[in-house]
């Protein structure tokens, strides 16, 4: 590749430019080799700018910065290196996004939910898709490893590339507050967005809930069509800020484009009708939960605005199953019931806490803790909904990363003014084994925060820690009650 090619939509200065093949765009310097340009962004531990140099010393023919570094190779001058990187990774993979039908889905929770169900969705009905997102990333039936909810830009225009060259119609991600603010997505345009909700998460990285709604409405600026949650108290918000056309949906007002009616909350599942647009049917999917209501109803008024017959988009949902780590039941053989969710927010504990206090028949157990490195503000917050929407408590660690556990606990146990006692065990693996020795008859365990992650990051390394093994090594040494 050329360049100038590169550089397409690039604006630009630092004079002419040599005509040389580019091989490569990195913003890694540890990447930069002969023919691979380097980019310099302005990090939060580091500046690529000082790293320009050793770049050219590995044989990088030229750098795209923000300033002149003093490296000895040309310099191409940009007002935003983040932007110009991820429009120069797109035309090196060759703007896959325009082979591609693109849906993106924003919104502090609901996002892996919502968007593996319109994946699902769409191929029920014949549409081969992608999806991108926390979990897995796929093109097809081919599975794809994940390591960000949305990539940096040349994993993500890759990972674009592999779902067009495999043959996909569509495109289903989810789309970060980070990733927006980060302009990972730039040069992207989507034929439809979703809009869940937004309740504090990451404000140690947006600092105000102003810059973090700011972010996600850069999403309705990319598409041409908005589906929004009117239910959420941002929407009018994102309403008014979006550039694209917008419909709306919710459990709340019937004046709403798609709304759900008659809602039957049940221990395996949700039921209502929805309506809309003059349609009418009944939902129903083996998901529990109030969130589910909302899920559900974003990616079937997603699937319709995209041209599903609303027909087969409720039979789509009636063959779906559960998503991982999402009220994911465990099997434990016992008396009581384990339940693995990835709320790690307060919006979200609350809401799983609502949606299991309705089914449940015994005590709501609630074993959480809050990750490291992460926004402190939310800990106490965490403490207050689960003392105040569980019976019991088990205060533990989440993903503690270079903070000690014990520090973190200690923030959230100020919030902890709620009626529920509570116990505070450090080693999550040692938590759960209290939760499971000391849970009685119609119990349901909640084990939040981890979902679908089989690992814990403690320090800055990983170590494999997969809860649904957790509870089955822990069961296996444990006596049925009852027995001796």
């Amino acid at each position: 590749m050329k360049l100038q090619n590169l550089l397409r939509d690039v604006s630009y200065t630092g004079g002419a430019l040599p005509e040389f093949e580019i091989t490569g765009i990195t913003a890694d310097s540890r990447k930069a080799g002969p023919g691979v340009v380097f980019v310099c962004i302005p990090g939060e531990r580091a500046d690529g700018h000082d790293f320009a140099a050793s770049a050219a010393a590995a044989g990088s023919p030229a750098v795209l910065a923000l300033r002149d570094t003093g490296a000895p190779v040309p310099h191409i001058l940009v007002k935003d290196t983040r932007l110009a990187y991820a429009l120069c990774c797109a035309n090196f993979f060759g703007r896959p996004a325009e082979r591609l039908r693109m849906v993106g889905v924003t919104g502090t929770n609901g996002k892996t939910t919502t968007t593996t169900l319109l994946k699902e969705i769409l191929e029920y009905n014949g549409h081969k898709s992608g999806l991108i997102g926390t979990i897995v990333n796929m093109a097809g039936g081919k599975t794809l490893p994940s390591h960000l909810t949305t990539p940096e830009p040349y994993e993500f225009q890759q990972l674009l590339k592999t779902i067009a060259d495999e043959g996909c119609e569509f495109a289903v991600m989810e789309v970060s507050s980070h990733a927006l603010a980060q302009e990972r997505v730039a040069g992207c345009h989507f034929e439809a967005a979703v809009f869940t909700n937004l309740t504090q998460d990451h404000l140690d990285f947006h600092k105000t809930m102003e810059n973090y709604l700011e972010a996600k409405e850069k999403l309705f600026s990319m598409c041409d069509l908005g589906i929004v949650n009117v239910d959420d108290d941002y929407a009018p918000e994102i309403i008014r800020t979006a550039k694209c056309k917008t419909v709306t949906y919710s459990a709340r007002y019937m004046n709403a484009d798609y709304t759900a009616r008659n809602i039957k909350l049940k221990n395996d599942g949700v039921e209502y009708e929805m309506v809309g647009n003059a349609l009418i049917g009944r939902v129903s999917v083996p998901i529990p939960g109030a969130f589910s209501v909302y899920n559900t109803l974003a990616a079937a008024a997603a699937a319709v605005s995209l041209g599903i017959p609303f027909k087969q988009v409720l039979e789509a949902l009636h063959q779906v199953k559960g998503v991982k780590g999402r009220i994911e039941v465990v099997p434990t053989g016992r008396n009581f019931t384990v339940i693995i969710d990835y709320a790690h927010t307060p919006d979200a504990l609350e809401k799983i806490l609502k949606s299991i206090r309705g089914f449940a028949k015994g005590r709501v157990v609630a074993l959480f803790g809050c990750g490291g490195d992460r926004d402190k503000t939310k800990r106490p917050i965490m403490g207050m909904v689960a003392g105040r929407g569980a019976d019991f408590c088990i205060v533990t660690s989440d993903n503690p990363r270079t903070e000690d556990p014990q520090a973190i606990i200690d923030d959230i146990l100020p919030g902890m003014d709620g009626p529920a006692p509570y116990v505070v065990v450090p080693n999550r693996r040692e938590a759960i084994a209290y939760a499971l020795k000391n849970a009685q008859k119609d119990d349901i365990v909640l084990l939040a925060g981890k979902g679908h992650e089989d690992y814990q990051i403690i320090g800055r390394e990983k170590h494999h820690f997969d809860e649904r093994e957790v509870v089955a090594e822990i069961l296996r040494c444990l006596p049925v009650h009852g027995e001796e």
